[in-house]
């Protein structure tokens, strides 16, 4: 039985650095392991430090949960940037079409992550660790005004990371307009929005750091969008939009340094892609 404590081990892709590694083969290591100790030099030493991990979260039948810390003092929060107007317009726009995804799995740990819809159909993109975390225990789907749905899973893409759900056309989810292939720009606002630690309904503010981003995603190295919008463990799946509401990518994984949560550095999978993969899934594509 998985017991929980803090935020969990998540374990996921690691992030490949051509730049450090061009042989491919310099994953970063687990801080304090003997291939970490003998990097040479500072700043390898430093990068090695940190890897990115999937963004779901899992706990056990038995474990307790973050909220038992919540009182804990903690370091005073940093002031926020002024957020553009038009941020909080698509906010707005776009937290109903997002949902909380919770898989319950058959040997007492389960999974959640984040999802959002992408037709009227009902259909709804999240990451597929979410599932394979989950084991074969149902779906569960929550809506941004709390309520529940037993979720269908249409197809998986281990490979690529991404799932299709589906939930009955009661759910009313609203439908996220996806931005055009190739029209996101470095420098850009963007909002995360998802249920990090099981808050449903956040949404954080950040720009897009870099484009194809190389990143180990599912079984392979994809391009991805790299963001220092803050996310953290249960923002897997969620959206990432731009200022007009656009999804642009699909929040799977972060960079931390010894498994401490967000440090601004997170990767989105591509919305092109996403799009390509949820039509096969779904039966459009061609």
């Amino acid at each position: 039985m998985a017991v929980q404590t803090g935020l969990g081990e998540p374990r996921g892709p690691w992030f490949v650095s051509p730049e450090l590694d061009p042989d491919g083969r310099g994953r970063w290591d687990v801080p304090g392991s003997e291939r970490d100790a003998a990097r040479r030099g500072w700043r390898r030493r430093m990068l090695s430090a940190a890897a990115v991990v999937a963004l779901s979260t899992v706990s056990g039948a038995a474990a307790g949960t973050w909220a038992a810390d919540r009182d804990a003092p903690g370091p005073a929060a940093a002031s926020a940037a002024p957020v553009p107007a038009e941020l909080v317009t698509a906010a707005e726009r776009t937290v109903p079409g997002v949902v909380s995804v919770m898989v319950g799995g058959s040997s007492g740990t389960s999974a959640s992550g984040s999802g959002f819809a992408i037709d009227n159909e009902q259909h709804i993109v999240t990451n597929d660790h979410i599932l394979s975390r989950g084991g074969s225990g149902p779906v569960t789907v929550e809506t941004s005004d709390g309520r529940r749905f037993t979720a269908e899973v249409v197809g998986r893409e281990p490979g690529s990371d991404l799932a299709v759900l589906k939930v009955p056309a009661s759910a009313r989810l609203t439908a996220l307009p996806l931005a055009k292939a190739n029209s996101t720009r470095v420098g850009e606002p963007v909002l995360a929005v998802g249920s990090p630690l099981g808050l449903a309904g956040t949404v954080t503010a950040g720009i897009v750091s870099a484009l194809n981003r190389q990143v180990r995603i599912g079984n392979g190295r994809h391009s991805a969008v790299q963001t220092d919008a803050s996310i953290n463990p249960g923002n897997s799946g969620g959206p990432l939009v731009n200022a007009r509401g656009e999804v642009v990518g699909v929040n799977t994984a972060i960079a931390t340094i010894d498994g401490n949560g967000s440090i601004g550095i997170g990767f989105a999978i591509p919305i092109d892609q996403v799009q390509q993969t949820a039509d096969t899934i779904i039966g459009r594509g061609g």
